[in-house]
């Protein structure tokens, strides 16, 4: 008896196919293969797709957030006043644009929670802004990533007036 086999079943898979594959009736050539293509799978340890484990980093999300959050009419920027102070400064060295600024994950094994911070262009509808970033950001997650989003949290920390310069620090060098 082989060690996959249920102890009260027969072995021969010909007379009583595993569980969870198509009984064939009749007799011949067909159940040989049906028999064989029974037996890769159970050795294999079942459908390949569910063989091993994809654990997804919290940047990973933040990223994905952050790109779906931008490409949303009407947010400006993202994140805090100091953060985006930085972000000038990083934005000017060459491969220091950060998609993640403004955005924070926390990710499980199947779920994940999202918390934004986004400056808004002065003379649109904030809940509108909030409802498509909202939208965005969560189809763009679940697609990519293939975990549910329980949450987008949206924090507006400012509104980008048409007339303000960007926030630009003093040159070190004159």
């Amino acid at each position: 008896m082989s060690e996959t086999a249920p102890r009260n079943r027969p072995e021969n898979p010909a007379t009583e196919p595993a569980a969870g594959t198509p009984r064939t009736l009749g007799a011949g050539p067909g159940i040989a293969a049906a028999a064989a293509a029974t037996d890769r799978t159970r050795r294999g340890g079942g459908d390949p797709a569910v063989r091993g484990r994809t654990t997804i980093a919290d940047g990973v999300v933040e990223k994905i957030a952050g790109m779906a959050a931008r490409d949303v009419v009407g947010v400006h920027a993202m994140g805090g006043g100091l953060a985006r102070t930085f972000g000038v400064v990083r934005d000017r060295v060459p491969g220091g644009r950060s998609v993640t600024r403004g955005v924070k994950a926390e990710v499980g094994e199947v779920q994940t929670a999202l918390d934004l911070e986004i400056v808004v262009d002065y003379g649109v509808s904030i809940a509108d802004v909030a409802r498509a970033v909202r939208e965005n950001v969560i189809a763009a997650a679940e697609r990519m990533t293939g975990l549910e989003v329980v949450e987008v949290n949206i924090a507006v920390s400012d509104v980008k007036l048409p007339d303000e310069e960007e926030e630009s620090p003093e040159p070190r060098l004159q």
